[in-house]
């Protein structure tokens, strides 16, 4: 049983950062000192580095009160990222709130494996299908400058968020965001060298096992993947063929129960042509990649 951190006499940033480390680790959160770090930064509008040099400056009372509301909040179930109102990913800082799923670093191996199929090719067209924050699309835009990107989403609000985020990163002129599910909002002959996905995956079952800052505060929306997980993984591997240029690839993030799923799903399509499975940092397989095969040669 954890006892709650004993108070200090003088509250210096030192002192503060200990107490809530201890304390967030009494209540069972996992990343305590980082999750500490990461608030009152936020509160002090520095950088989470600069709380170093500053270990023994005393914040305001009006800091600490805001600094408590946060802890109390975090405690509560609410994510740290909806609380700062931001999360790191590829680079660069994503303005997130409820409206949008928090961007994982598991993502980034996606985003990798995206730029690198897109180097070789000049003025390349992506399609980035339910981009949510706009993570995805963004970092493809900011590191691939030549680039002309549409990204799609069901959640108008999304689409908020993610347009806020490509002026943030100086990219909107170069992302079309359309609304719409999946590939309904594209012209019929819209065609893409690469088309990326991190379509929602957790199956109803699995609902109740979710971290509780997962399950009870980011959108159902774009974590619902239907009864067994797969619904969009169906309705992508049917529906992309059209939508790729001949010689195009197709990157689907997967949860890591899922790649054989996805790669069945994938390989009855007569159209595509599956290719290696990616892992991420973990060592879990994550992102599920196919081309569309050329046309067959005339004899």
């Amino acid at each position: 049983m954890h006892s709650t951190p004993q108070t200090p006499t003088l509250w210096t940033i030192a002192a503060l950062l200990k107490w809530t480390t201890e304390f967030f680790q009494s209540k069972g959160i996992e990343s305590a000192k980082r999750e500490a770090e990461l608030l009152l930064a936020h509160v002090l509008k520095c950088k989470r580095i600069e709380l170093i040099a500053r270990f023994q400056d005393q914040p305001t009372e009006a800091e600490r009160a805001q600094f408590r509301e946060l802890i109390q909040r975090r405690v509560a179930g609410w994510p740290v990222a909806y609380l700062i109102g931001s999360r790191e990913f590829y680079l660069l800082s994503f303005d997130v709130d409820p409206r949008v799923l928090i961007p994982r670093p598991d993502t980034e191996t996606l985003v990798l494996e995206a730029l690198n199929r897109l180097k070789p090719l000049t003025a390349p067209d992506v399609l980035d299908v339910g981009t949510g924050s706009g993570c995805i699309a963004i970092s493809i835009a900011h590191q691939k400058n030549d680039a002309r990107v549409m990204a799609t989403d069901i959640s108008p609000d999304a689409l908020a968020v993610a347009q806020q985020n490509a002026i943030k990163h100086h990219v909107a002129e170069r992302i079309t965001f359309r609304q719409g599910d999946l590939f309904a909002p594209l012209a019929p002959e819209s065609r893409f060298d690469l088309i990326v996905s991190n379509p929602p995956y957790i199956a109803h079952a699995e609902f109740a096992a979710l971290a509780p800052e997962v399950r009870d505060h980011e959108p159902r929306l774009a974590l619902d993947g239907g009864p067994d997980g797969l619904a969009f993984y169906r309705r992508i591997a049917h529906d992309v063929g059209p939508f790729l240029k001949p010689g195009g690839s197709l990157l689907l993030e997967v949860g890591y129960t899922q790649e054989a799923a996805v790669r069945a799903l994938l390989a009855a399509e007569p159209e595509l042509e599956v290719g290696p499975t990616l892992k991420d940092m973990g060592g879990h397989p994550r992102v599920v990649t196919a081309r569309k095969k050329p046309p067959p040669e005339r004899t």
